[in-house]
């Protein structure tokens, strides 16, 4: 099988290092086509010998990018294009169908419940999208909290197929040696007790929760944020106002799999960690926090579907918190005062292993395809 992911950019972000992790993983020959925006992960997936083409989109309204992604769909031979973020579903799912490609799947990573990708789901958003999501085979859900959001938006249950997002368990496993030697790399004193947060530094994920919840910790308690992103400038100025900037530290973007960056990755930044905080109150999956439960950390999440949508007792480290800065500094010191858990991934974790996640997208594909090519001899005999 020969298959094409598109996907709207390649930037450091949880669906784009995804897409690497998957591909790796997926027993298909796959080739990836970015919109815009070819940037880490990009790098990555040429470093693991994956041909990815940067269509050279100019912006949402780029209808010129629709021919040219047609023809490249036509040139490739492709069995099966899989379309990952809003702008790529919309414009992959109509080129697959123009380039005669009928087994079409998109993945919704980001899809909340006012907002998919940042955007407000207002009725433009939502009515493009459910009308290119006609044109697909079937779309994948990262979580069953998405699903159900899929189906309260119109999308027939039936085409809907839930497929978590996976991690490499190895890559996350704590080594205490690991965790000696980033902490001294970042500076950070021995009796140092470090708060992680991960992921975009955008409104939606409220990091500004955990910079003012620092205010009511003691001093030993430091703040390490991993990610880039049009907040941090107010992050910095926020902390700065509440007299905690030599608390916080910014690592900025960080890779999931090794290429090549300098610096330590994110496996690396987990084992520095004593505690994981995620204080966003609208995630599709809350891939960050498995990740956490992988290395062995305690998390204390506000939305989790990940964790929320398994059996009570997987994830025994976990802690949902509602509330803004009082309710996490009551958290952080709590988890403090427990001491620190052995660092043995959560049973969560395991089950989000990316084997067990290429596999069930296999069964999808295979389901597509299928359909396609029982389809074919039909129209034939139709026109015959």
């Amino acid at each position: 099988m020969r298959a094409l992911h598109v996907i709207t950019g390649l930037g450091v972000g949880g669906a784009e290092q995804q897409l690497r992790l998957l591909v790796r993983h997926l027993p298909v020959d796959c080739d990836v086509v970015t919109l815009t925006n070819p940037g880490a992960v990009a790098d990555g997936l040429g470093a693991d010998g994956v041909r990815v083409v940067h269509l050279g989109m100019a912006g949402n309204r780029d209808l010129g990018a629709l021919p040219r992604l047609v023809r490249l769909i036509r040139a490739g031979g492709y069995d099966l294009v899989h379309t990952h973020l809003y702008r790529a579903c919309v414009y992959g799912r109509l080129a697959a169908r123009l380039a005669g490609v009928r087994a079409v799947v998109a993945t919704e990573h980001s899809l909340g419940d006012s907002q998919m990708e940042g955007r407000p789901l207002g009725a433009g958003v939502r009515g493009l999208y459910l009308a290119s999501e006609r044109l697909g085979s079937s779309t994948v859900a990262v979580s069953s909290t998405v699903a159900e959001r899929l189906r309260r938006w119109g999308v027939p249950a039936p085409r809907i197929e839930v497929v978590p997002n996976g991690i490499d368990l190895d890559r996350f496993r704590f080594d205490p040696l690991t965790r000696l030697r980033t902490r001294e790399r970042l500076g950070l004193p021995d009796d140092a007790y470090v708060i992680g947060g991960v992921g975009r530094l955008a409104p939606g994920k409220r990091f500004d929760v955990l910079v003012r919840a620092l205010v009511d910790l003691p001093r030993a308690c430091r703040l390490l944020l991993v990610g880039g992103g049009e907040e941090e400038r107010a992050l910095r100025t926020g902390a700065a106002e509440a007299g905690v900037a030599d608390r916080v530290l910014f690592t900025g973007e960080r890779p999931y799999l090794p290429d090549g960056s300098p610096g330590p990755d994110l496996p690396a930044l987990l084992s520095a960690m004593d505690v994981f905080a995620s204080p966003s109150h609208e995630e599709a999956f809350g891939l960050a926090a498995v990740e956490a439960l992988a290395s062995g950390l305690p998390v204390l999440y506000a939305s989790c579907p990940a964790i929320e949508d398994l059996p009570a007792g997987s994830a025994p480290g976990a802690r949902r918190v509602t509330g803004g800065p009082d309710a996490f500094a009551d958290a952080l010191a709590a988890a403090r005062a427990r001491g620190p858990l052995p660092r043995h991934a959560a049973d969560a974790a395991h089950h989000y292993n990316i084997a067990r996640s290429a596999a069930q997208l296999m069964d999808v594909y295979a389901a597509a395809v299928s359909s396609q090519q029982s389809s074919t001899p039909q129209q034939g005999a139709r026109s015959s």
